[in-house]
């Protein structure tokens, strides 16, 4: 099954968000791909944001789509440096990345990673050393992904749109940057 799923990706490409993509269907697949957290009671932003949101959002940065033909398959928005909220745990001049989601489907296949890889890839492009990230503090699974990618943990958070803590990670993407 591993291989038919990997089979999957091999024609998927990444692109920029275009003027004439989707909101509807991008807002679609971050649905689809936060349905798992929000059926284990963790009410992530993207299982619930309106498409109004995801506009909003996507204008907050670089947004780039994983399509496969006509097929919306993943997708990931990039800022550097990002701007938090007065206190969060995160280094001045932090690149960041969110709305990264993967189809249900082509779970399994390396597309998460592949995005992950090019989100990071933006974030040196636009000047950050680093990323900061968070997800819920519950979500044990995708913490453990994460981690195995570099990220460890900074702090805590708690966004006013979901129903949990968050835990904050730091990568270093570039050597020198803070604890380099």
């Amino acid at each position: 099954m591993e291989e038919a799923t990997r089979a999957l990706t091999r024609d998927v490409g990444v692109r920029r968000l275009a003027a004439g993509d989707s909101m509807e269907d991008l807002t679609a697949l971050l649905h689809r791909s936060y349905a798992d957290h929000a059926a284990a009671g963790r009410l992530f932003f993207g299982s619930y944001q309106s498409v109004r949101d995801t506009a909003h959002r996507v204008g907050s940065g670089e947004c780039w789509l994983a399509v496969r033909g006509g097929e919306l398959v993943g997708s990931v928005t990039v800022a550097a440096p990002y701007s938090v909220p007065e206190g969060y745990p995160a280094p001045v001049g932090a690149g960041s990345f969110w709305q990264l989601a993967v189809d249900p489907a082509y779970r399994g296949a390396g597309l998460g990673q592949r995005l992950l890889a090019l989100a990071e890839e933006r974030i040196v492009a636009l000047g950050s050393a680093q990323a900061v990230i968070d997800t819920s503090a519950q979500a044990v699974d995708l913490i453990g992904w994460y981690r195995r990618r570099g990220y460890s943990p900074v702090g805590s958070w708690r966004w006013g749109v979901t129903n949990y803590e968050s835990v904050v990670l730091l990568k270093e993407l570039v050597s020198g940057g803070r604890g380099g």
